[in-house]
């Protein structure tokens, strides 16, 4: 009960919700949001460098050679669940905003997590190592991968991936990234170290992102297209999604006859969904003034997920035992 309960205390959960009260209660908007945009880019630039320092070479070298794992993995993150996004958003339409609607398509083809995806894995009695390399693969696939994706599967809602969106994801996230990897034999130790503090980088540069996507939401009337059915409505389609990925990656896994403790690994890295990638993503895709449509799916199920981890890690491992 503790464990379950310890959930809501996680910072992750608190910042996102500074954020959001921040973007409602005082929105940046006209030259101030210029300059927290500007802010927000230069904080995931530093972030990707990071990434690419602490995730160690050898565990990608490790993640490919275990392909019958990653593999199946990488099809139900990139192409089970970005349908199945795509089937919500269909749904959506009429009831929802498009741009929310447009944001299941969005949350669908995003990479899962690796620290939250990790820790329940643990904590169910699964397999970590490969939670940690599977996780971490899939998050880097998910810089090339997501946004190409998301592109192709919106078709005419989403328009062309314009060249000047891919210069932006090539600087500010792929190059930092590959810098990262490159000087990560003399940098790595020191943040492994530093983890604890390290961490607070990702939870900051993610607030600052939402806020800036939330400010121009906000500017755009994002209150007002909401009433108590649509609250519902939204909330109804992000927990009916959110269980039948959990339900689809514990079935695919035993389709495919894995070991209790990779299904634990699979079921964790393959439902869950990174506000970690998605945020900074959304920042560098689109406008402030459309980004916090378009993720307002995202952050509801990041936090759905947290709520429903605790407690099916809690009956995996009592399960196990």
């Amino acid at each position: 009960m503790r464990r379950t309960l310890s959930m809501f205390a996680d910072p992750m959960i608190t910042v996102l919700a500074i954020a959001t009260l921040g973007a409602i209660a005082f929105p940046a908007v006209g030259e101030a949001r210029e300059v927290a945009r500007d802010i927000s880019n230069i904080g995931i630039f530093a972030l990707f460098l990071v990434n690419g320092i602490r995730i160690a070479r050898g565990e990608i070298l490790r993640g490919f050679a275990n392909w019958r794992f990653f593999l199946p993995l990488f099809l139900f993150v990139f192409l089970v669940m970005p349908l199945g996004g795509l089937a919500v958003s269909r749904l959506a339409e009429g009831i929802l905003p498009p741009l929310v609607a447009l944001g299941f398509l969005y949350l669908g083809t995003l990479p899962s997590t690796i620290q939250s995806a990790t820790s329940y894995t643990s904590l169910a009695g699964g397999n970590i190592a490969l939670s940690v390399v599977g996780a971490a693969l899939i998050n880097i696939a998910g810089v090339f991968v997501t946004a190409p994706l998301f592109a192709v599967l919106g078709g005419g809602e989403v328009g062309e991936l314009g060249n000047e969106a891919i210069v932006r994801i090539g600087l500010i996230l792929l190059l930092p990234f590959v810098l990262g990897q490159l000087f990560q034999g003399w940098t790595r130790d020191w943040i492994v170290a530093h983890k604890s503090q390290v961490v607070w980088l990702d939870r900051i540069v993610i607030g600052i992102a939402v806020y800036v996507a939330f400010s121009g939401a906000v500017e755009q009337g994002l209150g007002e297209m909401f009433d108590a059915q649509g609250w519902a409505v939204l909330i109804a389609l992000v927990t009916g999604m959110l269980l039948l990925a959990n339900i689809g990656a514990w079935l695919a896994s035993g389709a495919m006859r894995f070991a209790r403790e990779d299904r634990i690994a699979f079921l964790f890295a393959g439902a869950q969904k990174s506000v970690a990638i998605g945020a900074p993503l959304a920042a560098i895709l689109f406008a402030p003034e459309v980004g916090g449509f378009v993720i307002a799916p995202l952050l509801l199920y990041h936090l759905f997920q947290l709520v429903l981890a605790a407690p099916v890690a809690n009956r995996l491992a009592r399960a196990s035992d």
